[in-house]
């Protein structure tokens, strides 16, 4: 079979697509043919020797992906081979084949395309375990999307209104404003043209934003934490933009909190929590209230083109390889 293959840390110029041999499940995994495959920036930081794991050389890169289901492990009762599975992966994904495990897996939708599939996982449960049970955003409160129109933000846009929340979605110019205005935000504001703190205030009457979703980091980190209401929750979720250091004296005054929210730790240590937030997402997908934005689209061997997107900032949505 086919996979872009790492065989150094570096950025996405040193893959490259090779021949190597098909893997093999162990008795709690499945062999799944890959039809899509979502790239997430985390693919860019593993590759890198960046990322919480570290693959051995060579690997394949790709964290989620959707295919049929050729193989079952000795020890897996909820499939069989020719389902179609959505799938958490520790790496593998770009690639013609790769295994997963049963309890990182679950079934697609009849009406879901595999585009849809492939970049459902990350984006949307990410958001949402940080959003219900890391923050515990109520009906009602004030959300402070960051990064509002990329992979992930776009999704918090979209959970933030569906649980009842006033979503104030931030961006870098009025075109990714559109895109999160298009999924439910209430209310817009371009960073690089107005103060975030300033029309924070504004847009709350001088209150602030009781939760703020951060998966930009960086120079905004500042401003969007003296953006918080009293008692606000403040979620980090990535460093896109670079890591921000925490004053702790801005916590303490205004009762603040700053938490973070990996997806691994649900997967490993709260996997009821993980299974519910799948089923919620997948019910309110069914119900139309959620929807993700594809909006490129790359063959296997534009895997490091696919990658530089991400990197330069330049993707609006989500971005898919394709097996088709």
């Amino acid at each position: 079979m086919q996979a872009m293959i790492c065989r150094a840390w570096g950025g996405p110029d040193q893959l490259r697509l090779e021949e190597v041999a098909p893997p093999q499940p162990a008795p709690h995994q499945l062999r799944i043919k890959i039809l899509a495959a979502g790239v997430n920036y985390a693919d860019t930081i593993m590759i890198e020797g960046r990322y919480q794991t570290r693959p051995d050389f060579p690997f394949a890169p790709g964290l989620e992906a959707c295919g049929e289901v050729i193989e079952c492990g000795a020890e897996v009762s909820r499939f069989k081979p020719g389902d179609r599975v959505m799938a958490f992966l520790r790496h593998g994904g770009f690639a013609e084949q790769a295994v997963a495990n049963e309890s990182d897996s679950f079934k697609v939708p009849d009406a879901m395309t595999v585009e849809t599939a492939a970049s459902f996982l990350i984006g949307y449960v990410s958001s949402h375990v940080a959003i219900r049970w890391q923050a515990k955003l109520e009906p009602g409160e004030r959300l402070l999307v960051l990064g509002a129109s990329g992979g992930v933000g776009l999704t918090a846009v979209e959970i933030g209104k569906a649980f009842g929340a006033r979503v104030i979605a931030a961006a870098s110019s009025a075109e990714k404003l559109e895109i999160a205005r298009d999924r439910g935000a209430d209310e817009l504001i371009d960073y690089k043209r107005d103060s975030l703190k300033a029309r924070v205030a504004e847009i709350t009457g001088g209150e602030g934003a009781d939760v703020c979703y951060d998966p930009v980091g960086g120079d905004l980190f500042d401003e969007a934490l003296s953006s918080l209401a009293w008692g606000g929750r403040f979620l980090v979720i990535g460093f896109v933009g670079g890591i921000p250091q925490i004053p702790a004296n801005r916590l303490l005054v205004k009762s603040r909190s700053a938490m973070g929210s990996s997806l691994r730790y649900y997967r490993q240590r709260r996997p009821e929590l993980l299974v519910a937030s799948v089923e919620e997402l997948l019910g309110w997908w069914q119900a139309g209230k959620i929807k993700p934005l594809i909006t490129n689209k790359f063959s296997l061997a534009e895997v490091p083109a696919a990658m530089a997107e991400l990197l330069e900032r330049r993707a609006i949505g989500r971005i898919v390889i394709s097996m088709a």
